[in-house]
């Protein structure tokens, strides 16, 4: 009972710091307001995450199911990402641990090297395969996964970090698409 309870405890003290994460950046939270927040004491957060650096890694571990992306033919890639990342902007708004990591990585290194990885790992990589599979030389695979790669960092800057409005979900997901498949097709 008591396992359960803590792991209960630690997830609320995550969602609540995610939230204020990527509301304020890691420069305007402080541990006694997430605590707060999730109702527990700051030397709970403390115990639990070793402070708040601890805290903000821990909030900002993101695993995003990309391979669904991956499965069917090149010429319906653009429409596949494309609505991957409408769902996941319009999904949670302020508790995206990506957003967190996009936000905080000008004033983290820490959060730059982890949004990097995080890219690498989960984006650029594993489009780089799926392009290279679907028929490219690796040359070309490899410039076209990092032109989508840039692309989509990019939309994601203007509209997400720098606060402007994402816009309507249908003609940003056909813009997505038509963009993300133009630059698939080279």
């Amino acid at each position: 009972m008591m396992m359960r309870d803590a792991a209960a405890t630690k997830q609320r003290i995550l969602e609540h710091a995610r939230d204020q994460f990527a509301q304020h950046g890691f420069a305007a939270v402080t541990v006694k307001g997430v605590a707060d927040a999730a109702g527990v004491s700051p030397n709970l957060i403390t115990r639990y995450f070793g402070g708040k650096d601890g805290l903000f890694l821990a909030a900002t571990r993101v695993a995003i199911p990309v391979s669904n992306s991956f499965d069917g033919d090149r010429s319906g890639l653009g429409a596949r990402l494309a609505a991957s990342i409408v769902q996941r902007w319009f999904g949670a708004p302020g508790e995206d641990p990506l957003l967190v990591l996009q936000r905080a990585s000008g004033e983290r290194p820490e959060a730059a090297e982890a949004l990097a990885e995080f890219l690498d790992t989960n984006s650029l990589h594993p489009l780089y395969r799926y392009l290279r599979d679907s028929g490219l030389d690796d040359a070309d695979a490899q410039r076209r996964a990092a032109a989508i790669d840039a692309f989509v960092l990019g939309v994601s800057t203007r509209r997400r970090v720098l606060r402007s409005a994402l816009g309507d979900p249908a003609e940003l997901q056909a813009w997505l698409s038509a963009t993300i498949q133009h630059l698939a097709d080279g």
